[in-house]
C-alpha cells in the first residue's frame, strides 16, 4: 500500500499540479491512514471496505481530531482511492458513500482600517529590514495573496509601473493582481534601497530576501508579522493569512463585487469567497446594535 502511496503523490505532484505543502499535507493523512488500516490487517487495496474508512474516521475522532480536520483526511482517502480506480488498482471506490463530517464555518479574524495602518507603522524607520518588512506587508494586503504566493515572487513577475504583478497560485494557476499606489511606493523604494545591499551582485531572482541575501521563507515572514503585530499593540492572533482575510473583507464592505475578488484571491469556486460576505453581515449586524437606539 506505501507504494500505491508513493505513486499517488507523484500523480498529484505530475498530473494535478498541486504544491509542494499539499502534496506533504495529503501524504501525512494517507500515511496515518494506512498505518491504521495495516494496524487492522488489511494490507491489500482490494480488502479495504467503507466500513474500515468509517472506522478510521470513528477513530481519528476519538482521537480528538476535529471535523474540519477529518474531512480533509476524507478528501485525501476519496482522491486516493479515486486514483486507485483509474490506475486499475481496484474496481470500486469504497470511499464514495461515506458522508464527510459537518464542519462548523468560522470566519475569518480580520483587521481593522486602523489596525492595519498600526501594523505598517510599526514598521517605521529607515533602516533595511523596516524598509523590506512594511513593503512586503503593504504588498500582502494590497493584493491579497497567500503568503507562500509573495515569498515566492521574482522581480520579473512585479509591474511596479503599470501596478499589477503576476503570480502563480494553488494549482499551478497563474493570476495578474492590481497593485496600489502606495504598495508600488513602498516595494519600489525596498527595490531601488534596500534590495540591492541585500544582493549587491543580483544573483537572486527573488523579489524578497533575507538579511543573508537568501529568498524569504514562510516561516521567516510569519515571524515577521508576529513581530509588528506585537509592537503595534494589536492583541488579536494574526497570520499573514490575516491581511488575505483583510483585504477581501476591506474591498467587499467598499463595494466591490464578489467575483472580481474570487479572481483576485485565486479561488477555483465562488463559494470559497463567500464566506466573506458572512463577515460583512456580522460587522453590519454588529454595528446596528451598537448605533441603532433600538438595536
Amino acid at each position: 500500500m506505501n507504494d500505491y502511496l508513493d505513486l499517488f503523490i507523484n500523480y498529484l505532484a505530475v498530473e494535478k499540479g498541486l504544491s509542494s505543502n499539499t502534496q506533504e499535507a495529503y501524504s501525512r493523512d494517507l500515511s496515518r491512514y494506512l498505518d491504521f488500516l495495516e494496524k487492522c490487517g488489511r494490507t491489500a487495496s482490494a480488502e479495504i471496505t467503507s466500513a474500515d474508512i468509517a472506522s478510521f474516521l470513528g477513530h481519528l475522532r476519538n482521537g480528538g481530531i476535529g471535523p474540519r480536520s477529518r474531512a480533509r483526511s476524507l478528501s485525501a482517502i476519496r482522491m486516493f482511492h479515486k486514483f486507485l480506480m483509474i490506475e486499475n488498482y481496484v474496481d470500486s471506490n469504497p470511499a464514495t458513500i461515506i458522508e464527510a463530517p459537518r464542519t462548523l464555518h468560522k470566519l475569518p479574524e480580520f483587521l481593522s482600517g486602523s489596525e492595519v495602518d498600526a501594523l505598517f507603522s510599526a514598521c517605521a524607520g529607515d533602516s533595511a529590514e523596516n524598509v523590506r518588512d512594511l513593503a512586503m506587508l503593504e504588498l500582502l494586503y494590497a493584493t491579497g495573496l497567500r503568503v507562500s504566493e509573495l515569498v515566492s515572487l521574482k522581480l520579473r513577475e512585479v509591474n511596479l509601473v503599470a501596478g499589477y504583478l503576476m503570480t502563480t497560485g494553488k494549482g499551478s494557476k497563474e493570476r495578474l493582481v492590481p497593485i496600489g499606489e502606495s504598495a508600488c511606493q513602498q516595494v519600489a523604494a525596498y527595490v531601488e534601497g534596500t534590495r540591492f545591499r541585500l544582493d549587491p551582485q543580483g544573483h537572486n531572482i527573488h523579489l524578497f530576501l533575507s538579511r543573508l541575501g537568501d529568498a524569504m521563507t514562510r516561516q521567516a515572514f510569519w515571524n515577521i508579522i508576529k513581530k509588528r503585530s506585537l509592537l503595534a499593540g494589536i492583541r488579536k492572533n494574526i497570520s499573514p493569512h490575516t491581511l488575505r482575510h483583510s483585504f477581501a473583507t476591506h474591498l467587499l464592505e467598499n463595494g466591490a463585487d464578489l467575483r472580481s475578488v474570487q479572481i483576485m484571491l485565486g479561488h477555483a469556486d465562488l463559494s470559497t469567497t463567500q464566506i466573506y460576505t458572512h463577515v460583512t453581515r456580522e460587522r453590519l449586524k454588529k454595528l446596528h446594535q451598537q448605533i441603532h437606539p433600538r438595536g
